[in-house]
């Protein structure tokens, strides 16, 4: 295996190029977005364009797995499952070489860059993916904690919005003997802490819920003799409406600008990784569930959306659409160091996009 990470996945995209020519595409487009590509098979009749997407990043995580396929490269590896996800789209390939489309066309889309927010969207900016305008577009996620195969689905939103935010306050150091001759920002920083963490009030809330996680805080530098001068903090805000999440983005801020004019600091910020929300289009979950029943399946609605984000937000904005979850079981845990996607999900991630193309491009 030789996982590679978000903008990087060269050796990745070259393996795909070469998979695919084997099953002679009407067009492969290659370059999209940086390492993406899109396998079209065009039927030449009139008929809906369908976009099947399967994302190709991996994760800065060393995978502890000791099997024969494990990542090459210490402290890269797929520990989300899109090796899984790029080899059930692909897997399409054979199938529709051997059986094309009817009507309209089917774009097997590889997608860079997902675990940034980066890649969809930077597919969508793409010149030449914007000749393609497909009328439908499916992706699926392997989901740990649900039995082994089954259907997850629902309609509206599936999966939270989110961005990354970073803020810098900036003091002035001292002697840390005489930490008064300096600006320490490490009480400004407690208090930025505790300040964020007080915003979650609507955590369990389905309507308006909303989250914001700190998962780095740095303050000075490593050394006895030296008072800290400036701080950083990093901080996750989702929430499943962009209008919530956008009302939690102009808290932070306020939290931030005004512990930083009381203890006379200096404040900057960024905003990093954001992710629409994953909203799923009616139409398009009632192909799932159709796909789904004619395997002998029942499609389940999760509980609640997920928390986690997904860039796939972004064609869902662009056209009917409807990213699906597939259980993984309840030994696995996304984004884990003994993580692995479990092969016995190939098959039938297979046979639910089929049963989609059977749906849309075939009589």
């Amino acid at each position: 295996m030789e996982p590679e990470l978000s903008g990087q996945e060269q050796v990745t995209a070259r393996l795909l190029e070469n998979f695919l020519n084997r099953y002679q595409p009407d067009q492969l487009l290659t370059g999209l977005a940086g390492h993406g590509l899109a396998a079209i098979y065009d039927s030449g009749q009139a008929g809906p364009t369908l976009l099947l997407r399967g994302d190709m990043d991996a994760l800065p995580i060393y995978e502890s797995n000791d099997f024969i396929y494990r990542s090459t490269y210490d402290g890269i590896s797929h520990k989300c499952g899109h090796d899984g996800h790029m080899a059930i789209i692909a897997g399409l390939a054979p199938l529709l070489k051997e059986t094309p489309p009817q009507k309209g066309r089917v774009i097997l889309l590889f997608q860079p860059a997902e675990e940034t927010g980066q890649g969809a969207k930077a597919i969508l900016e793409d010149p030449q993916f914007q000749t393609l305008k497909p009328d439908y577009c499916f992706a699926m996620h392997n989901l740990p904690s649900f039995p082994l195969g089954e259907v997850v689905i629902k309609d509206q939103v599936f999966a939270a919005a989110s961005v990354g935010l970073q803020i810098e306050l900036q003091g002035a150091t001292s002697h840390a003997a005489y930490p008064e001759r300096g600006k320490s920002p490490a009480l400004a920083l407690a208090r930025l802490i505790q300040s964020l963490e007080a915003l979650n009030q609507n955590i369990q809330s389905h309507e308006n819920f909303s989250l914001l996680t700190v998962v780095s805080a740095r303050l000075g530098e490593e050394s006895f003799g030296i008072t800290p001068g400036e701080a950083r903090l990093m901080a996750t805000l989702r929430s499943y409406e962009d209008q919530t999440l956008e009302d939690l983005r102009q808290k932070a801020l306020h939290c931030a600008e005004a512990i930083a004019q009381e203890y006379g600091l200096e404040m900057a910020f960024s905003w990093h990784d954001y992710f629409p929300a994953t909203c799923n289009h009616p139409e398009a979950t009632g192909i799932i569930r159709a796909s789904a029943r004619a395997q002998g399946w029942t499609a389940m609605p999760p509980e609640e959306p997920f928390r986690w984000s997904e860039d796939f937000g972004w064609f869902t904005r662009l056209a009917p659409g409807a990213l699906f979850g597939l259980g993984a079981g309840f030994n696995l845990a996304l984004h884990s160091a003994d993580y692995d996607f479990p092969e016995a999900l190939l098959a039938p991630g297979i046979r639910i996009f089929q049963g989609i193309l059977n749906e849309l491009v075939f009589d």
